[in-house]
């Protein structure tokens, strides 16, 4: 049994690909098992593929346990089987949102005298109704408004459209920028939300799969390593199925890879006196949800200089990139000293008491020249300033960063709407 000794109940949905059980021992949530199934033209051509419920289900995993720890809310819970996973239980939304960088396939058809290459800067969202009779028609923002769904006990208005469009960009550029170290190139992404059951709000559902995107090693469109290749074929044989199946294995050895980052990093906080712990705490905690590691050390550079310098050199000789925060209140000596002798990024976070703070704070902002570490005033702000220095090299902390976008301004676009209903 692959489910793993779990308790199926009874089927919810079956797909052309996976099947949807409900699970008696565990309410709102549903086992998603794949099949050896590979499809294409709304199943015009479709062939059992040995072995493809559990490249799907790796793939599907891998991916949206990225999404997840970056911060996006899926239906993922975990990976069940070889050939299964748990999710929440949600009622689907009837539209595929794609998201492209480059132009090909049916965008090309749609829009005849653009190029394929043609690149969209910001990428290009677009919707399509799911409707197989009619080959799941393009439709616009408009005509989702108006079809007044209702799912989960929620009504699809402007606000859970612009939701699911941003949604849509965000996820689509946290998987770009994880398939960049492999040198692949995420061309375009294909996926679907539905309405949790249990806490009625929207998450990224369904899978994640071989079957959901366009991946171009080295950007080159001959070697892609996605459905497309099985789309392509002429016509199918043992050999031509081999063939894809072997695609179909490359991405998911290499998506496992998506969850490790060989780029390390982290952050050494400079206390000018242990009655700033707290404050460096702060920050410290911070650089936690990051996953950055965050060092404390206490030095001062008015009264200790030749030991601030040695704790500096400590660190800039074991090749671990550091970002080095200065905490120093009153007169600040500490970041412009550490500014002035290591090429390594230094940010001054000072205390401010309240009584000299708008003074002292001078001591951060008024540097000689040939120096450069900019304050901040938050804990958080300069974990976060060092997590964007990182986030350069390391897609798991950038896509962190790119997910808290995304949820702020989710809940700006939440609470706005509550407030109007509210007053209306």
């Amino acid at each position: 049994q692959t489910s793993l000794d779990l308790k199926l109940g009874k089927k919810v949905n079956e797909g052309k690909t996976k099947e949807v059980y409900e699970l008696p021992d565990m309410p709102g949530c549903v086992l998603m098992q794949s099949k050896d199934q590979i499809t294409a033209g709304n199943a015009a051509r479709k062939d059992r593929m040995e072995g493809k419920a559990a490249i799907s289900n790796t793939t599907t995993s891998c991916v949206f346990q990225l999404l997840q720890e970056a911060g996006i809310k899926t239906a993922f819970v975990r990976k069940q089987s070889d050939t299964a996973f748990i999710a929440a239980h949600c009622e689907m939304i009837p539209i595929e949102w794609v998201c492209r960088r480059i132009a090909t396939g049916s965008f090309l058809k749609r829009n005849p005298g653009v190029k394929e290459g043609y690149k969209f800067y910001p990428p290009k969202i677009e919707m399509f109704y799911k409707d197989d009779a009619n080959n799941d028609p393009q439709w616009s923002e408009e005509q989702l408004i108006e079809a007044k769904f209702c799912f989960g006990g929620l009504t699809i208005g402007q606000t859970e459209v612009d939701i699911m469009a941003r949604s849509t960009q965000a996820i689509f550029e946290i998987l770009e920028k994880s398939w960049q170290p492999q040198n692949c190139t995420l061309v375009d992404l294909k996926i679907e939300f539905g309405v949790n059951i249990l806490t009625k709000e929207i998450v990224l559902a369904d899978v994640i799969d071989n079957d959901s995107w366009r991946l171009w090693p080295s950007g080159d469109r001959s070697q892609q390593k996605d459905k497309q290749s099985y789309r392509d074929l002429k016509e199918v044989t043992p050999e031509a199925l081999q063939m894809v199946k072997r695609n179909f294995e490359w991405v998911a050895e290499r998506v496992e890879l998506l969850l490790k980052t060989k780029s390390q990093g982290r952050v050494v906080v400079l206390m000018g006196s242990p009655s700033d712990l707290s404050h460096c705490e702060k920050i410290k905690k911070a650089c936690a949800t990051f996953g950055i590691p965050c060092e404390l050390r206490v030095t001062s550079a008015h009264k200790g200089p030749d030991e601030t310098l040695r704790i500096k050199a400590e660190y800039e000789g074991d090749g671990i990139p550091t970002v080095f925060v200065a905490v120093a209140g009153r007169s600040n000596g500490l970041g412009p000293v550490m500014s002035g002798n290591t090429a390594y990024p230094v940010v001054n976070c000072p205390p401010l008491s309240a009584d000299w703070g708008t003074q002292d704070v001078w001591s951060s902002l008024r540097l000689p020249s040939g120096l450069s570490c900019p304050t901040t005033l938050s804990p958080e702000g300069a974990a976060q300033f060092a997590a964007q220095i990182f986030g350069l090299n390391n897609h798991l902390v950038w896509a962190k960063l790119r997910s808290n976008m995304l949820n702020t301004w989710i809940s700006l676009k939440q609470a706005d709407k509550k407030l109007r209903e509210c007053t209306l």
